[in-house]
């Protein structure tokens, strides 16, 4: 028994003794590991604060903007340990670990397609000219103002003060119109007029109330004015004009403003907006064998 605890312990000291061996034939390199990890990591902290300060001059969201300068130093600082496991001549530890990164990487992206669809689409979003925070759009059958764009959803709110969150994926899959890209947008109003108006006097006195309501309109050139069809009841004509804008809700309040002078105009002037009538014949006499 006591020659087994002896051998034992031998053994024990051999392998210490080892280690001890390796540790010391290793220790410039454990040192120059060491030093390039803590270099890296510290790089990666400027990297951070540089990138929260030049995403910052952008019009990209603050949220994002600090995710993106968070992934960034994250790289740096496994760039960091991947070196500092060659300089250790740990490239079975390192082919492992990439081997182990990928397979868990792919699983994850398998397992969060969805999610991750929507994360590259909120990244793409956040660099896309065509919108940002603040402007007024209309996708997937919602209209308002873009007051939130995450990694995840783009929130918009609408006339009625709701809020829509709307995943990013949809958003660049569908069709979006955006408003406030342009500094003018056109107002379309139709109306109908009665049979016995006079069209000339109408078309004059309607481009005449919108040049006097609304001074972006010059003159009665910038106007478009149609009559469109002959109605059941009515002539009906389409006018378009430009105005200063730069969201939808704007041109709700100047298509309210419109109808609201065009129908003083119409008082004023005797112009009547017929609604349908039904007119029935009862002169015709009833046909012969019907009793009455």
């Amino acid at each position: 028994m006591k020659e087994r605890l002896l051998e034992a312990w031998d053994k024990m000291l051999e392998q210490v003794g080892s280690w001890l061996e390796k540790l010391v034939v290793n220790l410039p390199n454990f040192v120059l590991a060491v030093i390039v990890f803590l270099l890296t990591y510290l790089a990666s902290r400027y990297i951070y604060k540089l990138m929260l300060n030049a995403l910052g001059r952008t019009s990209i969201q603050h949220s994002i903007t600090r995710i993106l300068s968070r992934l960034t130093s994250i790289l740096v600082i496994l760039f960091g340990l991947f070196l500092a496991l060659n300089i250790l001549h740990l490239n079975k530890m390192l082919t492992s670990l990439l081997a182990g990164a990928g397979v868990a990487g792919l699983a994850v992206g398998l397992a969060l397609q969805g999610v991750l669809t929507n994360t590259f689409s909120g990244i793409t979003l956040s660099f896309a000219k065509y919108m940002k925070l603040g402007d007024w759009i209309e996708t997937n059958g919602f209209t308002g103002e873009v007051v939130d764009l995450s990694l995840r959803t783009t929130t918009i709110k609408q006339i009625d003060n709701n809020m829509v969150s709307i995943p990013n994926r949809l958003v660049i899959e569908h069709p979006l119109k955006n408003y406030s890209v342009t500094a003018q947008s056109r107002v379309i109003l139709t109306c109908g007029v009665a049979y016995d108006s006079d069209l000339e006097m109408v078309r004059k006195v309607v481009k005449d109330t919108v040049v006097n309501e609304f001074e972006v309109v010059k003159d009665s050139h910038d106007l478009l004015f149609f009559y469109t069809e002959f109605g059941d009841s009515s002539i009906n004509f389409e006018l378009r004009f430009w105005i200063d804008s730069t969201s939808g809700l704007e041109i709700l309040k100047a298509r309210g403003e419109a109808i609201i002078a065009i129908k003083k105009a119409f008082d004023e002037h005797g112009i009547t907006i017929p609604f349908p009538i039904r007119t029935i014949d009862f002169s015709n006499p009833l046909p012969k064998g019907t009793q009455e």
